[in-house]
């Protein structure tokens, strides 16, 4: 264990590791509110043991960027190992344990329903947590114990594996073991729909707004990560970040230089390359993806029918190529594709390049394959 230091066994079944001081000062600058503070000081304690024990190469999702806007909404998060399986983490700074309670989200949103749920008692004052058990989402999901009024699963702790040491067991000698179930598809929401929504749960006079509408439908809404983040934005009282018209007028904003986006002269960006086009402004972020540094940038160029965003990724080496089998791909913020909306790499090329004119105020996200270390879906408005 590279991180022994970090965690004692209290008893055989029992599992406490220890928050670093540090951890503890880094997660109450970050939190925007307790639940943050809490669900940061879970993972800081979690992610060093699931690394050491199981994988050195551990996913967390959202990415930690991205994270604020998902605890101002739900309690939790996921960390995915190497091979695929899905821990989702469910701190709590109750004494009580008599049962393991999981958020519906966690549960019922594909892409966040994970395969082992792992009960936290987080103890700030003590400076450690306690994984207390765990289960699978097979067995939430048919242990039928649905509480559609705080819309959560919960599983009584005689059903939950007290012995972390079982767990190491199963994911090494059974990786064939069934630990998800059927989960029902969610609604689709209409770019104007979403709107409407955010509009509405936006005001953070609603308290609690994942209890506000269907279940299917807010699933939907927070699944998609840009709208989750302007729900998040819109709690906050902050003006639109994502408005890229508005970048051209004042820079880009805060919240979208925290994700890596800067503006740039063109002129000097790309000065002593063979893609000098035109002087004026150009958007960008740097990427890794394969352990490769690649640029993505974003060019407005003026047309008479109007602007052209012009969407291109290169290696960010010098004289460096896009590899084969690269995709750049934009889409419609609900994720709907259109005509000439990617661009393949079916040799080794210069650049990969889209090129779209938009109505005002459409939203489109980016794409790239293989995916990119820590990507999460962004909403970029124009």
């Amino acid at each position: 264990m590279n991180h022994a230091s970090l965690f004692t066994f209290a008893s055989p079944s029992e599992l406490i590791l220890e928050i670093p001081l540090n951890a503890q000062n880094q997660a109450w600058v970050e939190s925007q509110n307790f639940s943050a503070y809490m669900n940061k000081l879970c993972l800081l304690a979690i992610l060093p043991w699931l690394e050491s024990e199981f994988t050195q190469q551990a996913k967390l999702a959202p990415s930690t960027t991205a994270l604020p806007s998902l605890w101002e909404l739900v309690n939790g998060c996921s960390i995915t190992i190497t091979d695929g399986t899905k821990f989702v983490l469910v701190p709590t700074e109750d004494i009580d344990l008599s049962e393991l309670r999981v958020a519906q989200e966690w549960v019922d949103i594909p892409s966040w329903a994970g395969d082992y749920y792992l009960g936290v008692q987080v103890q700030p004052d003590e400076g450690f947590v306690r994984v207390w058990g765990y289960c699978t989402h097979a067995q939430l999901k048919n242990n039928l114990n649905y509480d559609a009024t705080w819309r959560t699963y919960a599983i009584d702790s005689t059903a939950v594996t007290t012995d972390l040491s079982l767990l190491t067991i199963a994911l090494e000698f059974c990786p064939q073991e069934i630990t998800r179930s059927e989960i029902p598809s969610l609604a689709n929401l209409t770019p104007a729909q979403a709107k409407n929504l955010i509009s509405r749960l936006g005001n953070p006079e609603v308290i609690t707004p994942r209890l506000e509408i269907p279940f299917s439908m807010w699933g939907a809404l927070i699944e998609n990560e840009g709208w989750r983040r302007s729900l998040y934005e819109r709690r906050l009282g902050l003006p639109e970040q994502w408005f890229v018209m508005e970048w051209l007028q004042n820079g880009v904003s805060q919240t979208a230089q925290q994700f890596g986006w800067g503006s740039f002269d063109l002129q000097t960006a790309t000065s002593g390359t063979r893609s000098v086009e035109q002087s004026g402004t150009i958007f960008a972020r740097e990427l890794t993806i394969a352990e490769q540094q690649y640029i993505l940038s974003i060019v407005p160029q003026n047309e008479p029918e109007g602007i052209i965003w012009r969407f291109a990724l290169r290696n960010a080496a010098t004289n460096g190529l896009i590899p084969e089998g690269f995709k750049l791909r934009l889409l419609t913020e609900d994720l709907e594709s259109f005509p000439n909306n990617q661009d393949v790499a079916v040799t080794a090329v210069e650049q990969l390049v889209v090129e779209v004119i938009l109505e005002p105020g459409e939203g489109i996200i980016w794409e790239i394959e293989p995916i990119p270390e820590n990507y999460d879906r962004e909403i970029l408005r124009f």
